[in-house]
């Protein structure tokens, strides 16, 4: 006799790979404790020589804020399977190797076959691309994506939320990213009109 889920885990995917802003990525995490939404973390290689350059945390510090840790090469995790039940996958940041890789549906890792399988199961995939400026292949590459269902969302400031620290920025792009997800975190500035202005 089958019965039913009423109330499945919410479970949110994050890749780290290795481009610069892996902050990021560690804020993600944090945001999805705060949230009660269980991650699943995937990081490559290059995320963590990018963690050892751009912070004082280790390997251990940011694994530890994952609620499952996977291993890249494992590539017989849950998340290499559309029947594992998730609200979709956020890369942040996303490289270029990485989007570029999502892109082919040639998949090497454990990160980049998570996102395939998103994508196959038309569930969110949000790549907070991280990569300036942009040369006409990173352009269509963004575009096949787009066109496959993908949300390309580099973590640009917002400067209507007035922020005051780099905490601040990147916590408000962290957050919109959420949004995606139907997400509500508490760090997010939301727009609410012009200030002093006058309505006819």
């Amino acid at each position: 006799m089958n019965t039913a889920i009423r109330n499945p885990t919410q479970r949110l995917i994050v890749g780290i790979s290795g481009a610069s802003g892996v902050t990021y990525g560690v804020r993600v995490l944090d945001a999805l404790r705060e949230l009660g939404v269980e991650s699943h973390l995937v990081v490559t290689r290059a995320a963590l020589l990018t963690l050892s350059q751009e912070t004082d945390l280790s390997p251990d510090d940011l694994t530890g804020r994952a609620d499952v840790v996977h291993k890249l090469a494992d590539v017989g995790a849950t998340i290499a399977s559309g029947s594992f039940r998730t609200l979709g996958m956020i890369v942040a940041p996303c490289s270029v190797r990485t989007m570029s890789e999502i892109a082919t549906g040639v998949t090497s890792t454990l990160l980049t076959r998570a996102a395939d399988v998103v994508l196959k199961e038309r569930r969110p995939l949000v790549l907070m691309v991280r990569e300036t400026p942009f040369h006409l292949g990173h352009l269509r590459t963004m575009t096949a994506l787009t066109e496959m269902g993908a949300v390309i969302a580099p973590p640009l400031p917002a400067f209507y939320a007035r922020p005051e620290s780099i905490e601040d920025i990147v916590d408000q792009s962290v957050g919109r990213a959420l949004d995606l997800f139907g997400l509500d975190w508490s760090a997010v500035r939301r727009w609410d009109g012009l200030k002093g202005s006058t309505q006819a």
